[in-house]
């Protein structure tokens, strides 16, 4: 047995690290977290020092179960979790494991770091461990404590208020006010009309534009034409002075330097990931990953390609600055490097511990040399780090911008001219190798690249047209994935490992979705962030977010103890939830909006968020007859909603006329979306029909291939409520409460009875949102023999009593409620349907 376990995070991290070390390590790895807070309301105790109730997380028993046992036998154990503070965390949570089982007596408990997975790192490491730092262990323990709190107190509030199931997340909540800020910068913004005006000139070397600079003796603003009258006047003095030809009154050379961007951070690579290749940051952080813990690159084994993927520092090593500088000077020559290596300042007024930026474990692998062992997405992505990191430490590029002035001193109102400018590159230095993306087009992008013909000073040059365009200033872009980490890290919310998780959580929670590959908050969202930033502010100001973050880089630090931190926070939070749980209206925290009154009727018309979503109403429930609801369209918001588009929402349910049979087909919106009703038949419409547009032909198609889809279902029936059936997944068997599953070798149209109700018996209780399934309609109202049935029931009792653990039976009682929860919420009527609509949308 070997003497000495290692213990990291990722099966794929141990893979590659067990190969440097030997056999005196055993390489075991916790698969991430091994003890959480138990989710239960006072796992973190407010009245006793905060103390925290953790316990071993359930998907990770059997490893924590793995480590002890090698920990039995080991002589010495090495905690090699991540280098930052959840890492460090992680190595506390293991050691207690361990001490609680009473496995450490007598032996060394070692922390060791490394920021590369290279033979030489693991080896330097192992060679000089350390002790585990309190300091970041307590940081990490005060932001789950934090977040923890937040959660428990903020989201009953929210479902009381706003809508149940629900939550608030200490991190996210600021997150979801930019975007929602952003929505509403957007709603609010009025466009204004600008005219422009540009002279298309001609020339020898090659045709070229020049803008207007200056008009009736004075610098051309943006808005010194905004009507077609004015600028159609101003384009006919221009041309009439100009009487076909410009005439060069100026021409300037200059020379500039651009140097390269500094190497990847976390939120950088993000956000290069997200322009160049289209990546969201959670898919960036999963492929970083790979390449961090090791890929297989043929003879050489596992390899780790990249640095530790989480951090804000922007500093290189001096080993990974020298083997720069020998491939640059390899492949691009000397005159590619310059004099020293470039050093860079980190950005992040909060950077954390003195990491390395995100760069290759070895500059010599090149994307060429590595791409054949490399997925697709690890290709680009191993690409993009390289590029970066090998251009950081290149000679800057040299431009030269020449710009061109062509003055008109006669005409009406005043002198006027016109500019062109065009850079070229004169050295491309780094620009050999990388170029950064950018969010938004900057003013002088149209120039970059243009070359402009030989000009001298008094040269006429031919007019061939002066032009006015018309152009509308255009509302603040929302926010992309990149621009959304880079806010987040400008205003100091979350940390390197967090930003990915931020935006997954609000996707998941359905408060934001993407439109076009940029974030628009749903209804639910916005409701949320009103509400938090009307009720709970303090907890959402980016402000106060940033400085909580300071606080536990402090704590990191060892220059501030958590729990004051702690007490600072709980205190006035949890008067402040008390307070807002009595004082607040849910329909004020909904956002619910009047928006006139319904013509027919006289009675008011609102929009108010539901259970199941955003809905219009006509009349109230204090009035005599019960108000009529109708559902709002997708795409469309109770926030920006009108009287005539919540009116249109009351035409359903639409007749659209009779069958062949004489049945009357009717089209509505139940909770399952929209549909069409033929006699007793329901068929949901498709994802390209129309509720509010949808014909009678259309209509009848719709409901003809649910009923030929039964038809083909049903493959054989017993006439006591046991069928099989075809389904999404294939034929299986149900008689209505539990599904079976048909044994491969046998043939479905072969099966007897006798086997079906043994399948059945066999078959686990079927869990599904709403607990209990029915069967094929026609056969669901019939009953089965009373005899037969009992005996089923006797079978299955015995069968799956023989089978049941004690941890089962819990599992089973917890099934038990969350059935009857979910026929009690499907029994309920909801606000959020078409008046007089059925459920059976999701037939």
């Amino acid at each position: 047995m070997a003497k000495n376990l290692l213990i990291v995070e990722s099966p794929a991290k141990a893979k590659t690290i067990n190969k440097y070390l030997g056999k005196d390590f055993q390489v075991l790895a916790s698969y991430g977290h091994v003890r959480d807070l138990r989710p239960k309301e006072g796992a973190v105790d407010t009245e006793h020092g905060f103390t925290m109730a953790y316990e071993v997380i359930e998907r990770n028993e059997k490893h924590v179960d793995a480590i002890a046992k090698a920990a039995k036998l080991a002589d010495d154990i090495y905690l090699a979790t991540d280098l930052d503070r959840e890492g460090e965390a992680i190595s506390w949570h293991i050691s207690e494991i361990l001490n609680e089982r009473g496995l450490t007596k007598g032996k060394q408990l070692h922390r060791v770091v490394f920021s590369e997975i290279t033979p030489k790192a693991i080896k330097a490491a192992v060679a000089s461990p350390r002790q585990l730092s309190h300091d970041l262990v307590d940081a990490q323990q005060a932001r789950r404590a934090l977040d923890y709190l937040v959660g428990f107190n903020l989201s009953p509030v929210l479902w009381r208020k706003v809508q149940r199931g629900l939550s608030a997340g200490r991190v996210q909540s600021p997150a979801l006010r930019m975007i929602v800020e952003r929505e509403e910068e957007i709603e609010a913004f009025k466009a204004r009309e600008y005219w422009t005006i540009e002279a298309q000139l001609k020339h020898a070397e090659g045709d070229f534009s020049a803008r207007l600079s200056r008009l009736n003796g004075k610098k051309f603003e943006q808005f010194d034409l905004t009507n077609e009258a004015d600028a159609q006047a101003a384009r006919d003095a221009l041309k009439q002075a100009a009487r076909g030809r410009l005439t060069v009154s100026d021409v300037s050379s200059k020379e500039r330097k651009r140097r390269p961007a500094a190497p990847f951070t976390t939120s950088t690579l993000q956000q290069e990931a997200a322009r160049k290749l289209g990546f969201t940051t959670s898919r960036t952080m999963k492929v970083a990953q790979g390449l961090y813990e090791g890929v297989a690159l043929g003879d050489e084994g596992n390899v780790g390609l990249i640095t530790y993927m989480r951090t804000d520092s922007t500093m290189l090593g001096d080993d990974a600055l020298a083997e720069l500088r020998q491939l640059i000077a390899r492949d691009f020559g000397a005159k590619a490097l310059p004099d020293a290596p470039q050093v860079y300042k980190t950005k992040s007024k909060n950077a954390q511990e003195a990491h390395e930026a995100i760069r290759p474990t070895s500059a010599m692998h090149t994307p060429r040399s590595v791409a054949a062992y490399l997925n697709d997405d690890q290709r680009k992505l191993y690409e993009l780090i390289w590029k970066r990191t090998v251009a950081c430490q290149m000679i800057h590029a040299t431009l030269n911008t020449v710009s061109v002035e062509f003055a008109l001193p006669h005409v009406e109102g005043g002198d006027a001219s016109f500019r062109a400018s065009g850079t070229t590159v004169v050295d491309p230095g780094f620009l050999a190798v990388y170029e950064e993306g950018s969010d938004q087009k900057k003013a002088d992008d149209d120039d970059e690249g243009r070359r402009l013909p030989r000009l001298e000073k008094g040269e006429a040059v031919p007019l061939h047209e002066i032009a006015a365009d018309q152009h509308f200033t255009e509302p603040p872009p929302r926010y992309s994935e990149a621009s959304l980490v880079k806010a987040l890290e400008e205003h100091g919310i979350g940390r390197p490992s967090t930003y990915a998780s931020i935006i997954q959580v609000l996707q998941n929670r359905e408060y934001v979705y993407l439109d076009s590959r940029r974030f628009k908050p749903s209804d639910v969202g916005r409701a949320v962030s009103k509400f938090l930033t009307q009720h709970f502010t303090q907890y959402v100001d980016y402000d106060f977010t940033a400085k909580m973050e300071d606080e536990l880089d402090a704590v990191s630090r060892g220059e501030e103890a958590w729990v004051p931190l702690m007490e600072r926070f709980w205190q006035p939070f949890k008067q402040q939830v008390d307070e807002k749980t009595e004082s607040v209206d849910r329909s004020e925290a909904t956002g619910a909006r009047e928006l006139g009154t319904d013509p027919k009727t006289g009675k008011p018309v609102s929009v108010r968020l539901g259970r199941f979503g955003p809905y219009a109403a006509i009349g109230t429930k204090d009035d005599e007859e019960k108000p009529t609801f109708a559902s709002l369209r997708p795409g469309q918001s109770m926030h920006t909603i009108t009287l005539a588009d919540a009116l249109e929402l009351f035409k359903l349910p639409r007749k659209l006329g009779q069958a062949e049979n004489g049945d009357e087909v009717s089209v509505a919106i139940g909770r399952f979306g929209p549909f069409v009703k033929q006699g007793s038949t329901y068929a949901s419409l498709k994802a390209e029909d129309d509720p509010y547009t949808i014909e009678l032909p259309r209509a009848l198609q719709v409901v003809a291939e649910k009923l030929e889809m039964l038809a083909n279902r049903l493959i054989l029936d017993f006439g006591n409520g046991v069928q099989v059936l075809n389904g999404r997944y294939g034929p299986y068997i149900t008689d209505g409460e539990k599904n079976a599953r048909i044994p491969k070798d046998q043939e479905p149209k072969t099966l007897t009875e006798a086997q079906c109700l043994e399948l059945l018996a066999a078959a686990p209780v079927k869990k599904g949102r709403f607990g209990k399934k029915t069967a094929a309609k026609k056969v669901a109202a019939k009953k089965a023999p009373a005899a037969k049935t009992a005996a089923v029931k006797k079978t299955a009792t015995k069968k799956t009593a023989t089978k049941k653990t004690a941890a089962k039976k819990s599992a089973t009682k917890k099934t038990a409620t969350k059935k009857a929860a979910a026929k009690k919420t499907t029994a309920r009527k909801t606000p959020a349907k078409t008046a007089g609509t059925s459920d059976a949308g999701e037939a």
